[in-house]
């Protein structure tokens, strides 16, 4: 099993964590500016501040999921991370202070896609995220979620923590719904993106778009140098240890390019679907019994991804097509872990740790890198130095 010490850092090779860096590797001799990200998940967000400068550092990341912290200490440095609850990081940690505070809270009461249960414990996560802030005392903050967080109970007092005398009094925002695609993520994906500035440093605005429907960047742009056929379903025998337990992992991008076993009715229905085409196409006999009665509504269940479109949304099992537009163009069969990572913008020095299941999750879960860049390229002229 690997040692801690053999983990590989952000550029793929063995050496010091980011967190140990000199600052005299920051670009043309400017200082570092310091990131703080919560709920970092497998570093989407980070990777994409990273993209942006090499100025930016992330000095400590805190994730509670055991797999995606591992994934995030195999990309960015095992000392950058804290496993663990944000509510046990805020009590055993001092808050470091940084430059910019990053991170997206648990949405899956809010999203559509869930149960949006109001009562969801997870809620109300922002809170802590909130008394980071304060203690950390960035210039800025970015915090992302789904659309439907924007309208929710919980933002609504989330925005009144920036009154007199509460936790964000020193600080004032702005939510934005922003679509990935238009900073050059090859997937629509909307999001509200929360920016945040402390009062004397006035509001920055959101980052220009950078491409438009006429030049939204396509699948076939994403995938053109990936192999269309695919034989091998299992990860590679490869096992690591992180917090003492026993991973599997780590994997480079390509090692995720995996099909699934599929049942015998599953290949008969890829079959039947042509390019562009949903479950509408398939004969009642091989339709499941849900679906014959329903023959209208979303077209995307058991859909094939356009070639000349950006992907829909990559969730959290987007290796199921039953579960959305998931089917690759023309191949029968579901796109790859390695193809959805590359739809999210992951570049192929990002690393993964965990089963199959757990690295689409993390996936699914992350910001875009697109997205994240262009934030972080918008806020790096506002900061210091």
């Amino acid at each position: 099993m690997r040692s801690f010490r053999a983990w590989p850092n952000y550029y793929g090779v063995m050496s010091t964590p980011l967190s140990s860096r000199s600052k005299t590797e920051s670009m043309a001799g400017q200082e570092n500016l310091r990131v703080l990200d919560l709920f970092a998940g497998c570093g989407g967000l980070s990777q994409g501040f990273h993209q942006a400068s090499s100025r930016y550092k992330t000095i400590r990341a805190v994730e509670s999921d055991l797999m995606a912290a591992a994934s995030f200490a195999a990309t960015f440095g095992r000392d950058v991370v804290f496993y663990g609850t944000i509510e046990r990081w805020l009590e055993e940690e001092g808050v470091p202070k940084v430059d910019v505070v990053i991170g997206g809270p648990p949405c899956q009461g809010f999203s559509r896609l869930g149960k949006q249960d109001a009562q969801d414990d997870r809620n109300a996560l922002w809170r802590e995220y909130a008394k980071a802030v304060r203690l950390a005392a960035p210039s800025y903050f970015v915090l992302e979620n789904v659309p439907a967080f924007r309208g929710s109970p919980q933002f609504e007092l989330f925005r009144a923590e920036t009154h007199r005398g509460r936790v964000l009094a020193d600080y004032d925002f702005e939510p934005h719904v922003l679509n990935a695609a238009d900073y050059g993520t090859p997937q629509t994906r909307k999001r509200v993106i929360v920016i945040g500035w402390r009062k004397d440093l006035g509001n920055p605005g959101i980052p220009p778009a950078t491409h438009n429907p006429s030049t939204w960047v396509t699948v076939r742009e994403a995938l053109q140098k990936v192999p269309e056929m695919v034989t091998d379903v299992d990860l590679p025998d490869k096992i690591m240890t992180f917090d003492g337990v026993p991973l599997a992992g780590w994997f480079r991008g390509w090692e995720l390019h995996l099909n699934r076993r599929y049942a015998k009715v599953s290949r008969q229905r890829f079959g039947m679907i042509p390019e562009g085409g949903n479950r509408f196409d398939l004969p009642d006999s091989l339709k499941a019994p849900c679906w014959i009665n329903h023959d209208s509504g979303a077209g995307d269940v058991m859909g094939r991804l356009y070639w000349d479109r950006p992907s829909v949304t990559i969730r959290t099992e987007f290796t199921k097509p039953e579960k959305g537009r998931y089917l690759h163009p023309t191949q029968n069969r579901a796109i790859t872990p390695y193809e959805g990572a590359l739809l999210q913008g992951f570049p192929a020095e990002h690393l993964w740790v965990g089963s199959k299941t757990s690295i689409v999750k993390q996936i699914g879960n992350a910001v875009p890198i697109p997205l994240g860049k262009a934030i972080a390229q918008h806020l790096l002229g506002l900061l210091p130095g």
